[in-house]
């Protein structure tokens, strides 16, 4: 039998040219425990951007062929029983998230500095004495996180100021001696755990950290009683408090001009940061991704075999928080996914979107395929139909509309009708109660029909072109509702007039609304219950916007 007859999901991932592959729980391990590891066609999926292997006891090692990856962006590859990474890591040029979690790890790869992209690296519960020389070289770290270790020193590159955007250090439960002063360097730091570890003091010059939020020093033993008593108890500001008294005496006792002026100059350094550090805060757009594990009831949708020769693709996701009820504000996210449809999605020829009331849909869902005379849908503003009836219907109206205003082209759903001609086969989305919801690239259902008091959405995205080409339509799409969730916020608008915002809840007096977007995963399986995809994932909604803050 072949790698491609043992692994399907991996002759999957090869056939549909897909940008991702998760191998993770007990079936994958028996699998490589019986080969002896993963085998070597994972190594030529040269198109995937994200690779996850894990939950899988009987992986020991990682072959150097993972050199060939180097679209990947994303690794994971966390509880294992890994004992080495090969050193070719390095090669991976691309690669942002790194994570080597809950291994039996040693020691990690020196050429890992070589990876210029990386920001985020997740090495915890593992059995590493140290960590490479050089990190300062991966000038975009924005997390690490070294905690449940055997590490006794950081390396002392590794507070720079070249690590200008790390803002996360966990190294909590380990054997660290000393915090070096140095740690003022980082200028980015908001959170910073060296809990349960072996050290003594705590410098000063951590006071001067601008936009530290967060620190935890429990389990240490401290020199100054007084400060030990404050880590166990107090907030992260009046232990910063503290240290700055501290810093400010112990200046006083050397009385050195050359210490008073470096003081000075951090003190208006720190300054500048902090108002920036507020004016970015203002301008945030956040987004916190929920995790499919997070979720009591995750939403998955099955996939039917039959799509792949009609409309192969598609992702979706639940979002929270999106303010619908006031003002103009559904008005404006509606003609934004007008516009989207007629620009990005190439007037639909190249991916739809579809919006549902999350509330208002019976899971579990499939996409399926359906002939036209069988396909009955409830369109929107419409009485039921069949799909025949329909299209003939918007025909009909389309001929009407040519006469009257006397052109060729025509608006509406109208011009789609030529994207399903020769089409014997339909692409539709059905719920647990067999109604449709959703008969792309035309409609969906008068059924889950979005409104002012709309709380949750279900967002799809499907294409006949890519898997990649659904991702990016989608991300476009959160982007923008997060922007237009921050407008909405900001010029508090009154409800609509149509009556359906009337009762809602106002913000209290004083206070903002809260343009927060949750956006929770939802998986996409095949007909078997093996996983297609996920939405969204580490490598999705990671494009470079200044003022969007995304929280996983």
């Amino acid at each position: 039998m072949s790698d491609m007859e043992k692994w399907p999901e991996i002759e999957k991932a090869a056939t549909e040219k897909r940008r991702e592959l998760v191998l993770q729980g007990s079936g994958v391990d028996k699998r490589i425990s019986s080969c002896g590891g993963l085998p070597s066609s994972v190594y030529s999926l040269q198109l995937l951007n994200y690779l996850e292997v894990s939950q899988c006891p009987s992986l020991t090692e990682i072959r150097g062929e993972i050199q060939y990856l180097t679209n990947l962006q994303s690794l994971v590859l966390c509880r294992n029983k890994l004992t080495s990474v090969p050193d070719v890591i390095g090669i991976l040029k691309s690669l942002k998230v790194l994570d080597l979690s809950v291994n039996n790890l040693k020691g990690l790869p020196e050429r890992i500095i070589q990876l210029k992209e990386l920001n985020t690296l997740n090495v915890s519960c593992n059995f590493l004495e140290a960590l490479p020389d050089g990190l300062s070289q991966c000038t975009k770290l924005s997390t690490i996180n070294v905690s449940k270790n055997q590490i006794t020193a950081f390396p002392p590159d590794l507070f720079s100021e070249r690590l200008d955007l790390l803002s996360t250090l966990v190294a909590s439960d380990n054997s660290i001696q000393e915090l070096s002063g140095e740690i003022y360097k980082l200028s980015a730091l908001k959170v910073l755990d060296v809990s349960n570890n072996k050290l003594s003091e705590i410098p000063s010059d951590l006071s001067d950290c601008p936009k530290l939020k967060e620190i935890n020093f429990k389990g240490n033993k401290l020199n100054d009683k007084r400060l030990e008593k404050m880590v166990n108890g107090c907030q992260t500001k009046s232990i910063l408090e503290y240290l700055r008294g501290k810093g400010r005496g112990r200046q006083g006792e050397e009385g050195g001009d050359a210490d008073k002026k470096k003081k000075q100059q951090r003190k208006k350094k720190g300054k500048v940061a902090e108002e920036q550090d507020e004016v970015e805060e203002l301008n945030k757009m956040v987004v916190r991704v929920l995790h499919v594990s997070e979720a009591p009831t995750a939403l998955t949708v099955k996939v039917s075999a039959e799509v792949k020769d009609v409309r192969p693709y598609l992702v979706c996701c639940l979002v929270r928080g999106m303010n619908l009820k006031a003002g103009n504000s559904l008005k404006r996210f509606l003609m934004a996914q007008t516009k989207l449809h007629d620009d990005l999605c190439g007037r639909r020829t190249v991916a739809t979107i579809a919006t549902h009331d999350a509330q208002l849909v019976k899971s579990p869902l499939v996409y399926d395929v359906k002939p036209p005379t069988q396909l009955k849908i409830v369109p929107l503003g419409r009485k039921e139909l069949t799909a025949v009836e329909l299209i003939r219907q918007l025909h009909l109206e389309a001929d009407e509309l040519r006469k009257q205003k006397k052109r060729q082209n025509v608006t509406g759903l109208h011009k789609y009708l030529q994207l399903l001609e020769g089409k014997s086969l339909y692409p539709c989305l059905v719920d647990a109660e067999g109604d449709v919801i959703s008969f792309p690239p035309i409609t969906n259902s008068e059924k889950t029909k979005i409104k002012k008091t709309t709380k949750e959405l279900l967002i799809e995205v499907t294409s006949s072109t890519s898997l990649q080409t659904c991702k990016d339509v989608m991300d476009v799409l959160i982007i923008k509702m997060a922007e237009l969730n921050k407008f909405t916020a900001e010029h508090q608008e009154e409800a609509g007039s149509d009556g359906e915002g009337v009762g809602a809840p106002e913000p209290a007096a004083g206070t903002k609304a809260s343009s927060e977007l949750v956006v929770q995963q939802v998986r996409t399986v095949d007909q078997d219950g093996n996983l297609k995809v996920v939405y969204p994932s580490k490598t999705d909604l990671s494009k470079e916007i200044s003022n969007l803050t995304l929280i996983w």
